[in-house]
């Protein structure tokens, strides 16, 4: 499979690009990696340093592919952190192009504005961007249950509230909608789940809520996710290796203290994920 993924990039840690990569190429897939910015870290350690590229520059990379007539060779589109509006119009410029040259080709975007704790925390412009122009373009999202709720207008809660709102965001555009860190009302201590929607049903994973925050985390799991539903087509056995996966990830990065995920320690996970972890099939 060859995945063009257009995100950010750090030198230090790994988020955007910088944790997704890795894992395809470790599943066996070709990443052809374009950045949005270029910074020495995730901006959650409040100072980072260089460049956020010009969408133009971004543009230029894009078409330099094209020129090599290799846009027909993608088979997914991959996006995450939308800087600003112009990235908006480069990304599905790119989506577009891809299309036309490969119409089996599909666009997976993780719609990332925040999260329950923390709200929303992107400019102003980009939930509206994502709601109106990028999620209805898209064939996968995978947005966590506040993502959800903002894209819909909703507060979902309990299942069916999310079930709800995951048809909802559906009817926006996009055929799977895989909800990340879902926390119902009502589930037990210390749990946390993740629900796969696809027009043949609804699958949900639950594992242990580990006490922990881990950027770029988001960025795996989009990518796990999009590279074994295309490939396998079977939306639960994707599931179940993502979670497997990204939990592992996370536990080791856990239990050695590291604010960073151990993403290169952590490569059999991917390769070999352990399948620990039951998933029900809810519709």
């Amino acid at each position: 499979m060859k995945i063009l993924s257009i995100q950010s990039s750090v030198a230090y840690g790994h988020v955007g690009n910088s944790a997704a990569v890795f894992p395809l190429q470790r599943l066996g897939h070709e990443v052809w990696p374009v950045f949005t910015v270029h910074f020495s870290n995730h901006t959650g350690y409040g100072a980072w340093r260089g460049p956020l590229l010009p969408a133009e520059d971004v543009r230029e990379v894009i078409t330099g592919i094209e020129e090599r007539g290799a846009l027909a060779e993608v088979d997914v589109v991959l996006s995450g952190y939308q800087g600003g509006e112009e990235i908006g119009d480069v990304i599905l410029d790119a989506v577009a192009r891809v299309k036309a040259a490969n119409p089996d080709a599909v666009y997976a975007c993780d719609p990332v504005m925040g999260n329950a704790k923390s709200g929303c925390f992107v400019h102003p412009a980009i939930p509206v961007l994502l709601r109106e122009r990028v999620v209805p373009a898209a064939d996968i999202i995978t947005p966590n249950q506040f993502e959800l709720g903002y894209l819909t207008g909703r507060e979902p809660q309990t299942l069916a509230e999310i079930l709800d709102a995951a048809d909802a965001a559906r009817a926006m555009g996009p055929s799977t909608v895989l909800v990340t860190s879902v926390e119902q009302a009502d589930r037990p201590a210390d749990t946390i789940e993740m629900l796969a929607v696809t027009p043949e049903g609804a699958w949900i994973v639950r594992t242990p809520h580990l006490p922990m925050k881990a950027n770029g985390s988001g960025d795996v799991t989009a990518a796990l996710f999009t590279a074994h539903y295309r490939s396998s087509g079977d939306a639960g056995d994707a599931l179940g290796r993502t979670v497997s996966s990204v939990f592992d990830l996370l536990s080791n990065t856990l239990d050695a203290g590291s604010r960073e995920l151990l993403l290169v320690e952590s490569q059999e996970a991917y390769a070999h994920p352990r399948l620990q972890f039951e998933v029900r099939q809810v519709r």
